[in-house]
């Protein structure tokens, strides 16, 4: 079902538009939304709670000069929304759209599934799942992409009174509820396996909707997709943190003042090194923004050179820090890591001191970790840079829309297959 065909009688923005039709339901800052588009999709709406994460959407997907756009329909106010509130609020304008949605995709938030977090299985958060398969029950795609983190695959444990047991995980929670009226197929991956200059493993689950003209196998030439996208792209299948960042260090390009930041300084731009890096800049002609620097006082910096020395001394780049060496700079934190800049960068987080540069003493500036999450530089990120303490739960800056973000070349190669499934001809018999 082409975006045209939607638009008819449901008060849409424009009626030109043809290429098949996503909604992206959790989409935060657009990482999805921008892979999904350059493959060739076109984006109806985005759901977004947040209000800064959405003030980003905005910006990249619905200003006037946006180089993607959502159409966006008429009768839905363009804010921040829940997926809860958008059923209640609007259920019979999503009933109009009942099987005229090619795709739902999105990733439910993951901080209740992350082996990086406590991994509760009562964690509120947890209970968006089920407001995502309510808006599949609603919607009726005819594919459903799903991402999210390793941890979607790995059960809970639970106290009992006869000791501790599992319970089953969501990846097949999930499946299960699904499988009613969807063919579902899942696997794990690897973002670095996908171009992308980071060690970043996601849980990958695509439905097919069971009545339709598809076959159940739409993630079985992933790989040959992924050779061909990177390979009209100009990029190799394995990306380094210096492929990514080395155009941005402090070394070969002057510092400015932080143009949306008072106090602080930024990285001003020279140009481009490596053919990732010209990708990144996708024809951009003005330098790159969020590159402001943390203010690091001299202490903080002698120690990073320490650790970046010690840890290239050690071979223990991408590596946590040993209990010897936290030990030895008095450090609590688990996470801290150096990048090697001959290696994929570890999974880039919504904290700003987890990853320290492979050669300059300092943290990472939110372009960088939009660098590793192959967002190109002309992708703006609006709201505040941090947040801290128990804003924390409530709050979304930069660092965390980019650490929460799908990276877009992978969602354009997931997007891409899932494209060439949706148009490849009926097998027999169907």
């Amino acid at each position: 079902m082409k975006t045209a065909a939607i638009i008819e009688g449901l008060g849409m923005e424009t009626a030109k538009a043809t290429p098949p039709v996503y909604v992206d339901a959790f989409a935060g800052c657009g990482g999805l939304s921008l892979g999904l588009d350059r493959a060739g999709w076109s984006g109806l709406f985005a759901i977004e709670k947040d209000e800064s994460a959405f003030q980003t959407l905005q910006e990249n997907f619905l200003g006037d000069a946006s180089r993607y756009r959502y159409t966006w329909p008429d009768w839905l106010e363009k804010k921040p929304w829940t997926v809860e509130a958008l059923l209640s609020e609007h259920i019979e304008q999503l009933r109009q759209l009942s099987g005229k949605v090619d795709l739902l995709a999105g990733g439910p938030p993951c901080q209740g599934f992350s082996s990086a977090g406590r991994r509760k299985a009562d964690d509120p958060r947890n209970a968006l799942v089920e407001r995502y398969l309510e808006l599949v029950d609603v919607l009726k795609p005819r594919l459903i992409l799903l991402e999210n983190v390793k941890g979607f695959t790995q059960d809970f444990k639970a106290n009992t009174k006869n000791g501790r047991s599992a319970r089953e995980n969501v990846a097949a929670q999930i499946t299960r509820r699904l499988s009613a009226s969807y063919h579902v197929q899942s696997i794990l991956l690897k973002a670095s396996d996908y171009g992308v200059p980071q060690a970043r493993p996601r849980f990958i689950l695509v439905g097919v909707r069971i009545d339709s003209d598809l076959s159940d196998s739409p993630l079985d030439l992933l790989d040959q997709t992924r050779d061909e996208v990177l390979r009209s792209l100009n990029l190799p299948l394995k990306s380094t943190a210096s492929d990514a960042l080395s155009d941005l260090e402090i070394g070969r390009n002057p510092l400015i003042n932080c143009p949306d930041s008072k106090g602080f300084e930024a990285i001003g731009y020279v140009g481009p090194l490596t053919p990732f890096q010209r990708w990144c800049r996708d024809g951009s002609d003005t330098p790159p923004s969020s590159t402001r620097l943390a203010n690091h006082r001299a202490p903080i910096r002698e120690r990073f050179a320490e650790i970046i020395e010690m840890c290239r001394e050690q071979q223990r780049s991408t590596r946590s820090l040993s209990q010897a060496m936290r030990d030895q700079f008095g450090l609590k934190k688990l996470a801290t890591r150096v990048l090697d800049p001959k290696e994929p960068s570890p999974t880039v987080t919504s904290m700003p001191d987890d990853l320290i540069h492979y050669s300059e003493p300092r943290t990472l500036t939110v372009r960088e970790n939009a660098r590793l999450q192959t967002f190109p530089d002309w992708f703006k990120f609006c709201g505040k840079y941090t947040t801290g303490g128990l804003r924390r739960r409530v709050e979304v800056p930069r660092f965390t829309q980019v650490a929460n973000a799908v990276p877009p070349l992978l969602a354009q190669i997931l997007g891409t297959r899932l494209i060439r499934h949706l148009n490849r001809p009926p097998m027999d018999g169907q």
